[in-house]
């Protein structure tokens, strides 16, 4: 397992973190953790070598609001003398502070769920212009000072989600630890972007990447377009490797981290975590990676990465489900196998939505939700 420095900080970080937002689940449910099973895999990957563990209070929840079972599984996977083995990360739920008061109330249930004293790496979460500037009204600095010297965190970061111009005087107005941006090589120039990066590194802050795999969608199910591209290089690496080995050739990211949801996925990725040194793709590599996400954009309906947050909806659409057969139907040129399998589903259907617009409000890469809805019902129904 290769290591880096996360910035400032100083802290030696294995290259690779384990992401706690998209475990195994009982029965499709995402509040019904597989707990044997995830455990299995958050003990593997750190026996052998990862040091970095993120969650956050909505993983693996029902609703957006209220705290997920993300943390309380993370809180008691890390037993056992496993805590003092990793950097423990998660995130204040910016979205749901209504005080200053109500921050310190909100730290300590997740100490609580994580049963443990401190928060190595604190994050205030999915940053945007918008909630960037209430809780700064609401004193989230005053906030981050006051659990820094108490101990209660060591490190304070940002995860962003909005535009580049909007990044940088986050950056600049506090004396941050880290920042996690979501990066690949389909989104060099999305939100912070590649400019981000390199922006936050500069000024010594640690930068970790989440979204290596767009959410899976470069790693599973590959275009026959794209895997001819892949062929094409004496040096055969498997999907999941070229977009890893993409992120980790740029010296300014500290780690990425990966939503593993198998055991095999924790198994390839700490494979390849030995191998991701900064710099070592040559020139033909990154044109062959930049031809290979040319085929992607041209091929792609919607950006959704699966994160969820759109979720529940109102009307009982399952709007990540149905944005992946959409884009599934244009990638891979089955309509009507992907007709088929849509039609199994017989419920959250994208024709069941009535525009309330309330996905759109909350959803990080700003997709034009309902419209896909709506061309999603016209093509797969």
């Amino acid at each position: 397992m290769l290591h880096r420095t996360l910035g400032r900080t100083g802290e030696d970080v294995s290259i690779l973190g384990f992401g706690c937002m998209r475990l195994p689940v009982i029965d499709g449910r995402r509040d019904r953790i597989d707990v044997p099973v995830a455990t299995d895999m958050l003990h593997y990957a750190i026996d052998h070598g990862v040091n970095y563990v993120d969650t956050a209070f909505p993983y693996h929840g029902v609703t957006h609001g209220e705290p997920g079972m993300s943390e309380p599984f993370v809180g008691g996977a890390l037993r056992g003398g496993y805590r003092d083995r990793v950097l423990l990360a998660t995130k204040l739920p910016s979205w749901s502070v209504e005080s200053r008061a109500h921050m310190d109330t909100l730290l300590t249930g997740q100490l609580e769920r994580l049963k443990t004293d401190h928060i190595d790496c604190y994050l205030l979460h999915g940053l945007s212009a918008e909630l960037w500037g209430r809780l700064v009204s609401l004193g989230v600095l005053e906030f981050l000072d006051s659990a820094l010297a108490d101990g209660r965190i060591r490190h304070a970061g940002f995860s962003f989600h909005d535009e580049f111009s909007v990044f940088k005087p986050i950056v600049d107005a506090y004396d941050w630890g880290f920042c996690q941006i979501q990066y690949n090589y389909m989104d060099v120039a999305y939100q912070a972007g590649r400019a981000g990066l390199h922006y936050a590194a500069e000024r010594g802050m640690g930068v970790i990447v989440m979204e290596p795999l767009r959410g899976g969608r470069l790693a599973s199910r590959i275009p026959s377009a794209v895997q001819a591209l892949w062929e094409t290089t004496a040096v055969r690496r498997s999907p999941v490797g070229w977009a890893l080995r993409y992120v980790w050739d740029d010296p300014g990211v500290s780690l990425l981290l990966s939503g593993m949801s198998a055991m095999d996925q924790v198994v390839e990725n700490v494979d390849l975590a030995v191998e991701g040194f900064p710099g070592s793709l040559s020139a033909g590599e990154h044109r062959l990676i930049e031809q290979v996400a040319q085929v992607y954009r041209s091929m792609t309906k919607a950006d959704c990465t699966g994160c969820r947050y759109c979720m529940p909806c109102p009307s009982g659409v399952d709007i990540p489900d149905v944005l992946a057969h959409l884009n599934d139907a244009c990638l891979y040129g089955d309509l009507e196998g992907e007709r088929e399998v849509y039609a199994i589903r017989g419920v959250g259907k994208a024709s069941n939505c009535t525009r309330c617009g309330q996905c759109e409000e909350v959803c990080p890469q700003h997709i034009a939700i309902m419209d896909h809805l709506e061309e999603a019902a016209g093509i797969l129904e």
